[in-house]
């Protein structure tokens, strides 16, 4: 709901003569939380009923954590707006009894709690020291068990984007630095998605739509897309934009973090793009009309050579790691996820750190207030 009013207040600030209506509803990564992802058995544990819900036209736009979207869409939906982005990095949060200390200071043996495959990878690789343990529930929920007299947890570590959502400042105990902790494809950003075919609410959120972002993540998800990652193998980014340049760094791990290909290159646009403006014609409208995306994520007025050479790029990048041996540790990481499940109960931990929380994601309907009209745009 925070993240789903924080779009609603951008919103009204810039049309203040829209009113919103929210709906809120749990998808089936929320309702099965005892459950593993391959278990439950679906690719978008935390989208599905919401897209159902833009395609029945129930609802004209939902908000997602950008982290939580498939790199590919069901047919007729589009992100109409990737809002700027936050902190992509992650964070610890630290057992009271170890305040003040930073993550490398903790004694060895240590309980380390998270949710992600990604993040579980690096740690065994980097703090083989410790012992990582998956963390269920909401931010909430987590941090409960952080402090509870009965946990061995000593830290805990979320997205940095989540915990300062919930007003949590004070609690961060170190900031992990996005080279020393790649983050999650899309980590940090909210993605507002659409119908593709609705040009009324796609002129409306491309007013959240934030170029330098909607690079990044562009790169982000066509790597993403092209390793056919998601969340059944490790795999991080690190991105930023600086002077019309990304910098990108692609990792994929080993479930044991043991095996890692990591590599980072940049793309200057002002070079990959020479004759191209950041907004070009066709002008929004059209884009509308052509239906133009990457990834999932609509052009609205920005540059299409531009945002085709960064799709590109994110793809050569996990190319030449797919050439380096990235899909063979991918395989064996998916292998070894079979195995658990199949062994059962002896392989639940493993299965376990495939499970990420996706936050309560929400939908929007809009209505012109001056018609009160429950139609859509």
């Amino acid at each position: 709901m925070i993240q789903t009013n924080f779009v609603i207040n951008r919103l009204k600030e810039l049309h203040p003569h829209l009113n919103f209506e929210i709906e809120s509803m749990d998808t089936i990564g929320d309702k099965e939380l005892h459950k593993s992802l391959p278990k439950i058995g679906e690719k978008s544990l935390f989208t599905a009923e919401l897209e159902i819900a833009l395609k029945e036209k129930r609802v004209d736009f939902a908000v997602h954590s950008l982290k939580d979207l498939p790199t590919t869409l069901p047919e007729g939906l589009v992100l109409g707006a990737v809002c700027r982005r936050e902190d992509a990095r992650d964070v610890v949060l630290l057992n009271g009894k170890y305040e003040g200390k930073k993550l490398k200071e903790l004694p060895e043996r240590s309980v380390i709690g998270t949710s992600s495959l990604r993040r579980t990878a690096q740690l065994r690789r980097n703090y083989p020291q410790f012992t990582v343990e998956n963390i269920r529930g909401n931010l909430e929920t987590r941090f409960r068990k952080l402090t509870s007299e009965e946990n061995s947890y000593a830290a805990i570590i979320l997205a940095s984007a989540g915990v300062k959502r919930m007003g949590w400042l004070d609690r961060i105990g170190q900031v992990l630095d996005g080279e020393e902790m790649l983050f999650a494809v899309g980590q940090g950003a909210l993605g507002v998605e659409c119908r593709e075919n609705d040009p009324k609410t796609l002129s409306l959120l491309e007013s959240l739509h934030d170029f330098e972002t909607v690079c990044c993540v562009i790169a982000e998800r066509s790597f993403l897309r092209k390793l056919e990652g998601g969340c059944s193998a490790p795999v991080g980014v690190y991105s930023k934009f600086i002077n019309n340049t990304i910098q990108f760094v692609g990792a994929v791990w080993s479930l044991n973090g043991k095996k890692e290909l990591k590599l980072e290159e940049k793309l200057n646009l002002n070079e990959a793009c020479p004759d191209s403006d950041e907004t070009e014609e066709p002008k929004s409208k059209l884009m509308h009309l052509e239906k133009k995306n990457f990834v999932g994520i609509a052009a609205g007025s920005f540059s299409l050579s531009k945002l085709a050479a960064v799709e590109n790029f994110g793809e050569e990048v996990a190319n030449t790691l797919i050439k380096r041996g990235a899909s063979e540790i991918m395989s064996e990481a998916k292998d070894e996820i079979k195995r658990s499940i199949a062994v059962g109960n002896s392989g639940e931990k493993v299965v376990n750190n495939l499970i990420k929380h996706g936050a309560s994601i929400n939908v929007i309907t809009a209505k012109d207030e001056t018609k009160l009209s429950t139609t859509s745009l």
